[in-house]
């Protein structure tokens, strides 16, 4: 469970690094919600990680965090902000997800 929640915890830091990618582009009031946005993915995804490290080793946990909103991030700049796609950059996201099995497969 505590993996489930840490995945769900990345996700939240990719959805909290789009908004802002959002609220840069947005003008106005869009811009206002795209912050608040933010600040909810924010602390949704650092309440969920602040659990999984009482049950998981801290730098495990924090590593595939990290890791899930890099990746995640760096795709979703990919496919939603037209962000080029290099043979290069996917080959060092492949190489961090690979990073990511790796530390689940040897935590305990």
């Amino acid at each position: 469970m505590n993996w489930i929640l840490l995945v769900i915890a990345g996700l939240f830091e990719v959805a909290f690094a789009t908004s802002l990618g959002k609220a840069k582009e947005a003008t106005g009031i869009e811009s206002t919600y795209w912050y608040i946005a933010f600040i909810v993915c924010l602390v949704i995804s650092m309440s969920l990680l602040l659990k999984v490290t009482q049950h998981l080793p801290i730098g495990t946990a924090y590593a595939v965090w990290t890791g899930i909103g890099a990746v995640g991030t760096v795709l979703v700049g990919i496919f939603v902000f037209n962000e080029p796609a290099t043979t290069l950059r996917i080959f060092f996201i492949s190489t961090l997800i690979i990073s990511i099995i790796g530390l689940k497969v040897v935590s305990h």
